[in-house]
């Protein structure tokens, strides 16, 4: 338990370093993890659509797609929420980026 802990918050870190470039792999990544679970991370679909969605924005097809299947299973309150955050998320990476 504790080493698939570290898996991933080793993950988490290193995605995240690469997600706030803009890089629409890592962004990717970040969803899958939280939809399908993988790294010993809890599946949180509101997580999953929102690293889907800044993955669509930096022009990933598979994030578009993944976005949209998961949205199936969510209800219109979670979309919005995870919307939210990728809004936030957004807002903090381009002051950390202007800094």
């Amino acid at each position: 338990m504790a080493s698939s802990l570290k898996s991933a918050t080793f993950l988490i870190e290193s995605r995240l370093a690469e997600a706030a470039s803009g890089d629409a792999d890592a962004l990717y990544e970040l969803g899958v993890a939280y939809s399908t679970g993988t790294h010993g991370l809890e599946v949180d679909l509101v997580e999953a659509h929102k690293w889907f969605n800044l993955a669509a924005l930096n022009g990933s097809r598979r994030g578009q797609e993944c976005r949209a299947e998961i949205s199936e299973e969510m209800t219109a309150r979670e979309i919005a929420e995870a919307q939210r955050q990728a809004r936030a998320w957004l807002s903090e990476t381009t002051i950390r980026r202007a800094a």
